[in-house]
C-alpha cells in the first residue's frame, strides 16, 4: 500500500481540477507503469483490422443470413458484459490489503483521477487476453461461422464503449445522446458511484434497478 500513501503525498497543494487530471504511477517498475498509460488512438488501431477480418471471414465462411441476427447478439452481450463487469468487478471495494490496492489498480485510480487523458481506455495488456478469451469461448459455444460475425459485434460493443468513454471524459459532447451520456456517468463518479454502471448502454441500468436519481 505505500504506492497510495506516496501518491497522497504528491497531491498535496494541488487544485482540484490538477488532482482530476493528474498521472498517477501505479507500479514501481517503469515499464510496467508505461504499459498503463495509453493513448486514445490506440484501441482503434488494434481492434478495427480485427473486427474487419473477423467480419469477412463470417461472411466467407458462409453466415448468410443470420449475420445480423449474431451481430445484434454479440452487441447486447457486450452490452451486459459490460454493466456486470463494471458493477461487479470494477466495484468491488475491499477495505484494506491487496484486493484495495488492486482495486485502485483496475479502476479506483480512474474515479480518483477520472480527467486523465492516458488512462481512460483499457491498455492492450488487458483488453487483448480479455478478447482472445470471450472470442474462444464463443468458437465453443456457438461453433464457425457464427462465432465470428457475434465475436466481431462484441468487440465493436467494446471499441464503442472504450471511445465513448474517452469521449465524455475528455470532450464536451454537442448532441442530446451525446451530452445525456455524459451527465450519467459524471453522475456516477460526482454524485453516487453505486449507480449508472452502463456507459455505452445505460438501459440496463433501469433493467436492473441501478439508474442514477435525479
Amino acid at each position: 500500500m505505500h504506492l497510495l500513501a506516496e501518491r497522497a503525498e504528491e497531491l498535496k497543494g494541488l487544485s482540484k481540477s490538477e488532482v482530476l487530471r493528474a498521472s498517477p504511477r501505479m507500479f514501481e517498475w517503469g515499464w510496467l507503469d508505461k504499459l498503463s498509460r495509453v493513448h486514445p488512438a490506440v484501441p482503434p488501431t488494434l481492434f478495427v483490422p480485427v473486427i474487419t477480418a473477423m467480419l469477412v471471414l463470417g461472411f466467407v465462411g458462409g453466415v448468410g443470413w443470420w449475420a445480423p441476427v449474431w451481430m445484434l447478439g454479440g452487441y447486447l452481450f457486450w452490452t451486459l458484459t459490460e454493466y456486470w463487469l463494471h458493477r461487479i468487478v470494477f466495484h468491488f471495494e475491499p477495505d484494506h490489503g491487496i484486493g484495495a490496492e488492486l482495486h485502485w489498480i483496475m479502476h479506483g485510480v480512474h474515479h480518483d483521477h477520472p480527467n486523465d487523458p492516458m488512462r481512460l481506455v483499457m491498455p492492450p495488456s488487458v483488453s487483448v487476453p480479455l478478447a482472445v478469451l470471450f472470442n474462444f469461448v464463443f468458437y465453443l459455444v456457438i461453433g464457425t461461422p457464427g462465432f465470428w460475425t457475434f465475436g466481431a459485434a462484441f468487440l465493436a460493443g467494446y471499441l464503442a464503449y472504450d471511445m465513448l468513454h474517452y469521449h465524455v471524459h475528455h470532450h464536451r459532447p454537442r448532441t442530446w445522446l451525446g451530452k445525456k451520456l455524459r451527465e450519467l456517468h459524471m453522475r456516477h463518479h460526482f454524485q453516487d458511484h453505486d449507480t449508472g454502471y452502463g456507459v455505452s448502454a445505460p438501459f440496463w441500468d433501469h433493467v436492473f434497478g441501478t439508474a442514477p436519481k435525479r
